[in-house]
């Protein structure tokens, strides 16, 4: 659990991101493609990402061994040559101690390059401006206006909630299970962590690439940036002539996008393989997949068992496709003999 204390001074000074990050979303997007687990949703892109990833980018891997990430990256700048320029300006007391502390338990020492850059060499640091400019062409520059947009409706809705609710409520909403109970501001995670703000004031950033925990970055004497999930916590791909029915439909599979438009109503397995035409395992398979994923429930009534799209599986298809080609999609699948 995370715990925030806040001050009355505090309430004052928390403010949301006006526009995204763009090194704070790499570093979430390539923490994204590091971390296990979501593979239904998540598995093809993750896959996709790495195999593409440039060689330039591999000293960003080498600063980051183990997923312990130095907290000199924590940069949250809103244009991407600010970003790298406030990295480049980094204290070089902290540089050294966050070098020092993520190679604490690795088994073989760090490269020559980030023992240069332990030392302040310049040539170290232009490497690793390379390999973060390399990784964000590859991994954040093709959805960026995608980022963008979704950011700005992610502020217009934190803006209308403390407008209506005060900025109490707001935060409550801002993440599942976030409560506020007098002054600390509790948000769920896997370890205990608390921190006393003393009139510093909190960042909102909501992030795109990140389906878990709010992840925090406590620096003394900077704001407490809270980096939390928001969007529609599928892979982005790039808006474009393809549609984002089949945006959706590359990251889950035909087959498991078709099935989560036609359970918008309730159906069977054996329904649901004459639908689609395939065979009962082939249909039970495919919603094992997607009820793994938290995309459907089923429970069993009798000898059948009946399937319908949760709550998060028809934000994503709503999300996703537009009404009309979701109803032709739909339409399309029920007519299926």
């Amino acid at each position: 659990m995370i715990r925030i204390h806040f001050t009355a001074a505090d309430f004052a000074q928390v403010r949301f991101a006006p526009r995204p990050a763009p090194l704070q979303e790499l570093n979430v997007a390539l923490m994204k493609m590091c971390t296990p687990g979501d593979e239904l949703l998540f598995g093809r892109w993750r896959r996709r990402l790495l195999h593409s990833l440039p060689p330039a980018v591999q000293p960003f891997g080498d600063l980051v061994p183990a997923a312990v990430a130095p907290v000199f990256l924590d940069v949250f700048s809103d244009t991407l040559k600010d970003g790298l320029d406030t990295v480049r300006a980094s204290p070089p007391e902290l540089v050294r101690a966050e070098i020092e502390r993520v190679y604490a338990r690795q088994p073989s020492p760090a490269p020559l390059w980030l023992r240069d850059l332990h030392r302040g060499d310049g040539a170290a640091w232009h490497l690793l401006r390379r390999a973060q400019r390399a990784a964000f062409d590859t991994a954040l520059r093709p959805v960026w206006p995608v980022v963008q947009d979704l950011h700005q409706a992610e502020f217009t809705r934190h803006a209308l909630a403390v407008a209506e609710h005060g900025i109490g409520a707001a935060l409550t909403a801002l993440v599942p299970g976030a409560r506020l109970d007098e002054n600390v501001w509790h948000c769920a995670a896997p370890y205990e962590h608390d921190i006393e703000l003393r009139g510093r004031g909190v960042l909102l950033l909501p992030t795109f690439h990140w389906t878990g925990h709010p992840l925090i970055s406590d620096l003394p004497d900077r704001p407490v940036a809270v980096t939390y999930p928001a969007g529609p916590r599928l892979p982005l791909s790039p808006a474009g002539a393809d549609g984002t029915d089949r945006a959706l439909a590359g990251v889950l599979g035909r087959t498991r996008f078709d099935i989560l438009l036609l359970l918008a109503d309730e159906h069977t397995t054996s329904e649901l393989a004459r639908r689609l035409n395939v065979s009962n395992a082939t249909a039970s398979a495919h919603t094992a997949a997607l009820r793994g994923a938290g995309l459907i429930s089923s429970v069993r009534a009798g000898r059948a068992v009946l399937h319908q799209r949760t709550a998060m599986g028809s934000l994503l298809v709503q999300r996703r496709v537009p009404a009309g080609q979701r109803e032709r999609l739909r339409r399309d699948c029920a007519d299926t003999p």
